[in-house]
């Protein structure tokens, strides 16, 4: 997956964080991340649309049965654990100290995300719908 700088919604400039549009925590998430990134250099869209879905093709991920945060930033994607950690990278200090976590072996980093991935609706809950961004942050967010 490359894109071409032009900064639209089929080859956004900047990284994308795909994201469950439905779920709480995710929600959650994306929301303390826009607190947090005021320059906002991340961009945003729910896993379900239709702009995360073309990103999750071009980036050669499987769309149907995703079950897992994915970072697209140029022609890389990022999933799980691995996402998560490039993502506070991002964000700066005193963030970026989560990289300490690729000290842990990615497997096992793994399968606790995929802990809380799958208990998620379970613990947090669903929305019937993907989450509106507020008016001042929208810009940020594809689809």
């Amino acid at each position: 997956m490359t894109g071409d700088g032009t900064g639209d919604d089929a080859t956004p400039d900047g990284p994308v964080l795909l994201f469950d549009g439905v779920c709480n925590l995710c929600n959650g998430v994306v929301q303390f991340l826009v607190r947090r990134d005021p320059a906002g250099r991340i961009r945003y869209a729910p896993l379900q649309s239709d702009s995360g879905q073309a990103l999750l093709e071009r980036a050669g991920l499987a769309g149907d049965d995703m079950d897992t945060v994915v970072l697209v930033e140029g022609d890389r994607a990022y999933t799980k654990s691995g996402a998560a950690i490039r993502v506070a990278e991002l964000l700066g200090w005193p963030y970026r100290l989560a990289r300490l976590g690729r000290l842990v072996p990615r497997r096992l980093r793994d399968a606790l995300y995929d802990i809380v991935a799958a208990n998620r609706y379970g613990w947090f809950g669903r929305k019937e719908r993907c989450m509106v961004p507020d008016e001042d942050v929208s810009d940020r967010f594809l689809d």
